[in-house]
């Protein structure tokens, strides 16, 4: 049995990570790529407060801007924590099998689903719901780049939501015995943490991916975190990980985020 760690190797320093995402994007710049950043700080993607006081960034964020500023693609970064996404209704499975993403589950609307293929029981039952927002900007690009934090030893939460949400892409094809409409798409996950389970993450995150039916090119998942040692909680080793993840990376702490 293949081990996860020997999945994707952390023996690549973070500064080569960026520079092989970039370059990867970069050969493809005919293809429309969408980030979509997800990890949380207050007040989430506004560069400054009243007072005029910047705002730090979460560093996936900062590093999708990163990325973003560096490549020649026509790209758009789009905040996943700034929309109103409602939480999955969970009928993938219950008495009637597996109802996520049937042909009724269509999502009536030629501004919100112009292409006819976002279909969601939680998209129709909520009009406030702003799903159709990713959805349209999935099927309208080449390479969706995902931005998470990794809490607890997993994705955060608003990638969580998301990732669940977007079920009824797989759904399709896997279930219900449809095209696969991501076929032409490619797919990537980029995580940062402090001290525990990124790498693991990365690797379910991939094979998630992989069953939502996106090709998932290697240069496009990868983790950085601080340390190795799940137990350190210290406040000094929080305080270090801000300015090593900035040095490591070559990111500069003020950068444009247009």
């Amino acid at each position: 049995m293949i081990s996860l760690k020997s999945l994707i190797s952390e023996n690549i320093n973070l500064s080569t990570k960026v520079t092989d995402t970039i370059s990867f994007l970069n050969k493809n710049e005919n293809k429309k790529v969408l980030f979509l950043t997800t990890s949380t700080r207050y007040p989430y993607n506004t560069k400054y407060d009243k007072g005029g006081v910047e705002i730090e960034l979460p560093k996936s964020t900062e590093l999708a801007f990163y990325i973003k500023n560096n490549i020649k693609n026509n790209s758009l970064i789009m905040d996943i924590p700034k929309l109103n996404i409602m939480s999955c209704e969970g009928n993938v499975s219950h008495k009637d099998g597996n109802t996520c993403g049937v042909k009724d589950s269509i999502l009536k609307s030629s501004e919100k689903n112009p292409s006819g293929y976002h279909r969601c029981w939680a998209s129709v039952n909520n009009e406030s719901d702003e799903l159709w927002r990713v959805s349209k900007d999935i099927f309208d690009s080449d390479i969706i780049l995902f931005f998470a934090s990794i809490r607890w030893g997993q994705a955060n939460a608003q990638y969580q939501k998301l990732i669940e949400r977007l079920t009824w892409l797989e759904n399709r094809h896997n279930t219900l015995g449809e095209e696969n409409i991501l076929n032409n798409k490619q797919a990537g996950f980029i995580c940062i943490g402090q001290n525990w389970n990124g790498l693991n993450v990365v690797n379910i995150q991939k094979k998630v991916l992989k069953f939502y039916g996106f090709k998932t090119p290697s240069q496009l998942f990868w983790n950085w975190q601080y340390t190795e040692n799940e137990l350190d909680e210290s406040q000094e080793s929080y305080k270090k990980a801000y300015q090593k993840f900035h040095t490591d990376s070559k990111i500069p702490t003020k950068l444009k985020t247009l």
